[in-house]
């Protein structure tokens, strides 16, 4: 099975006996995209693209900068950020991160520490179920009690958390049967989603859509973009079925796509062109036909095929990455 070059950096380090980190997992692939040629010479880098990317905080976004400088992949910008230094392995080609988000410190607190953590998370139910310790999570973050609670309750709600018999937050994990399960919820209720919000999509939604999936194709080089894609279909678009506890049933099984978030952004070429793209472009033309319940088996054609490659990420990552401790994250099994 074709796998991703900096999946094989992960497995060297595991041969090594040491885990990466998210910030050196940052490095290898931004390492890999300049060596490809991905990333032109000249191009910026900065703190806030990098973790928008990979979703991460600022402080391992440095971390992966000063790393890169040292490395001599890129240097200090004479104005702000890095730059890209010349690479003679592959021809450049014109390519760029994403636009820096919202400055971290105009979030609320628990949004500024939430995105890594989700990461962590995510990192690990590959592998195990993970047990939460809110008062670890906020001595390691160094935040309240409360800010701890509002993550976890945001993690609750992404479909990640769940009580155990104990009445304690366990993240479960992505086990072959787990994803089974999951998917088997979301081909029984995205269909029925999707052609009760066919009429009612606003105007202007599909073609928005189709401008951004024929931006994509004939391929989709970077997980951020793959994750818009993912969300356009299968959130914005079920979430004008009018049924609010429809709604919510779709949200229990969102934990997927929280994953894919993280699986797309270390596994972006793992099946060469992405699949899932022209499942998609089938249910947009479908949709714009007026074929509602057309689209609505087009979907769950989608979704059962897109099961199998969901596996395959998830052990491909349990394969590559293991995992470092942290204090507010205990292993059930």
């Amino acid at each position: 099975m074709p796998g991703d070059a900096t999946l094989e950096k992960g497995r060297g380090r595991r041969l090594a006996g040491t885990a990466p980190r998210l910030y050196e997992l940052a490095v290898d692939v931004v390492s890999e995209r300049v060596r490809q040629g991905l990333l032109a010479e000249g191009a910026q880098l900065t703190e806030s693209m990098l973790a928008e990317q990979f979703d991460i905080s600022r402080a391992p976004a440095r971390r992966a900068l000063e790393e890169l400088a040292r490395r001599g992949v890129v240097e200090r910008s004479p104005g702000r950020g890095y730059r890209v230094l010349p690479c003679g392995e592959a021809p450049a080609r014109p390519a760029a991160l994403p636009p820096a988000p919202m400055p971290l410190l105009s979030l609320p607190t628990w949004e500024r520490i939430y995105g890594e953590v989700e990461n962590e998370i995510v990192a690990r139910i590959a592998v195990a179920d993970w047990r939460i310790n809110e008062v670890q999570l906020a001595r390691h973050y160094h935040v309240s009690r409360t800010v701890a609670r509002d993550v976890v309750g945001r993690l609750q709600q992404r479909g990640l958390l769940r009580k155990d018999e104990s009445s304690r937050w366990v993240a479960p994990a992505l086990s072959h049967q787990r994803i089974d399960d999951l998917y088997e919820l979301r081909e029984i209720l995205e269909p029925v989603a999707l052609v009760k919000a066919a009429p009612n999509l606003p105007p202007g939604l599909l073609a928005e859509m189709r401008a951004r999936l024929d931006a994509a194709l004939p391929e989709a080089e970077d997980g951020a973009t793959l994750d818009r894609l993912e969300e356009d279909m299968h959130v914005t678009l079920l979430g004008h079925c009018g049924n609010q506890a429809l709604v919510q049933a779709i949200g229990q099984p969102q934990s997927l796509l929280v994953a894919h978030r993280f699986l797309y952004r270390w596994t972006p070429r793992m099946f060469g062109d992405e699949p899932f793209l022209n499942e998609h472009v089938e249910i947009l033309d479908r949709l714009e036909a007026g074929a509602f319940r057309a689209a609505g088996d087009a979907l769950r054609r989608h979704l059962s095929v897109a099961r199998a490659r969901a596996t395959a990420r998830v052990d491909l990552v349990r394969e590559a990455f293991p995992v470092e401790e942290l204090p507010y994250l205990e292993r059930v099994r």
